[in-house]
């Protein structure tokens, strides 16, 4: 079965899904912060096959989140380093490695942020970089941005008001 390309959907969080959306990419993003640049590396830290880690390191060069260098030419061998799209994916981690934390470790955290001076343990947070406040689903929503198209613009106007129930956030 093929799967459906979400490259060409308007909404933001489909196309990022599209690039980073396969969870072996989201390990290899993981593992390039850590330092790891070589395909041996990948290979040992995940424990994926070769032609899987093949295609996902590809996919992450064409999708600008990697950058293939050659380091060696006998035999050729290149290394995978983080370009500036792939280091902007860093608070993502950080808020799934949160969001994990409090939902999924009931034996408690294994990985944890911490202030790289003080070592004191981090709570990842969003933050609107115009007003400095915290984003919760009750002072932010979603809302069509100017190249919305009609679809997007209906999906976020047949909403109303943001949901008040506090389980429910709006999103694209």
């Amino acid at each position: 079965m093929q799967r459906k390309s979400f490259g060409s959907m308007q909404c933001p969080i489909a196309r990022s899904l599209e690039r980073v959306g396969e969870w072996w990419s989201i390990l290899i993003l993981r593992d390039a912060f850590h330092g790891l640049t070589q395909f041996d590396q990948f290979q040992k830290s995940l424990g994926i096959a070769p032609n899987m880690l093949t295609r996902r390191l590809n996919a992450l060069v064409e999708n600008g989140l990697l950058e293939r260098r050659r380091y060696s030419e006998r035999p050729p061998r290149d290394e995978y380093v983080l370009t500036e799209r792939g280091r902007d994916f860093r608070p993502v981690l950080w808020s799934l490695l949160a969001w994990g934390n409090t939902h999924f470790a009931p034996e408690g955290p294994s990985v944890v942020v911490v202030d790289a001076e003080t070592g004191q343990p981090a709570d990842p947070v969003l933050v609107d970089r115009n007003s400095g406040k915290v984003m919760t689903h009750a002072t932010f929503r979603s809302a069509p941005g100017a190249a919305a198209d009609a679809q997007t613009r209906a999906r976020h106007n047949a909403r109303g008001k943001p949901a008040t129930n506090t389980n429910a956030s709006p999103v694209s």
